[in-house]
């Protein structure tokens, strides 16, 4: 599991260089026109969806759901490795992005950030959008795990880290190609962890 780290964080910091030095010119045009265009669709209302988007998206949040979820289904089921999974998903993230918020610079986006206190240069990638997947997809992966009858309200839980997603652009705070480089990363990341700590032993079959 730490190879695949150290791999993820290596492709994700290589992300984070060329869209900010050979790319750049090719990239930044296309990511401020779609900043730009969020920027010119707000409304009140929409600003108070995004609110809610970036509010369930907030490292603290995210963090809260992930750790109660991972609990609830380790004592459902009987099982420590739940729990285990989704403190490595949160651990692993969030050291992730320690890293590549100190080691890549890239401004954020050139229209009003509807987030205050922002860091100007850290908006790649999205601390938000990571939080977001591991939380609500992480949970969402428990339970399909868990019960075929908790099947419906997983999927339902995916709606979630979209609505992060779209809400941190709404807002202004990162670029697109942000956003979709911490859904890469964080998902890659938690299909690690699905398989080294939910799966077991020889015959690959799912822990009940």
């Amino acid at each position: 599991m730490v190879g695949a780290w150290v791999l993820v964080l290596a492709v994700v910091l290589g992300v984070g260089w060329l869209l900010t030095h050979p790319l750049e010119p090719t990239v930044d045009p296309f990511d401020d026109d779609v900043a730009r265009w969020f920027a010119g669709e707000r409304t009140g209302d929409l600003d108070r969806v995004a609110d809610v988007g970036t509010f369930l998206g907030e490292t603290v949040v995210g963090s809260a759901v992930a750790g109660l979820v991972g609990l609830v289904v380790s004592v459902w089921r009987r099982s420590v490795r739940p729990a285990v999974c989704m403190a490595l998903l949160l651990a692993g993230i969030g050291g992730l992005y320690a890293i590549v918020t100190a080691l890549v610079t890239r401004d954020r986006p050139p229209v009003r950030i509807l987030d205050p206190g922002l860091v100007p240069d850290h908006s790649f990638p999205s601390g938000h959008v990571a939080t977001a997947v591991a939380a609500y997809a992480g949970s969402a992966v428990l339970l399909w795990w868990a019960t075929p009858r908790a099947r419906p309200w997983a999927l339902l839980l995916l709606v979630l880290p979209v609505l992060v997603l779209l809400a941190r652009l709404y807002q202004g705070a990162h670029h697109v190609t942000d956003v979709l480089t911490s859904v890469v990363y964080t998902t890659t990341w938690l299909a690690v962890l699905a398989r080294a700590v939910l799966l077991r032993g020889p015959s690959g079959t799912m822990e009940r």
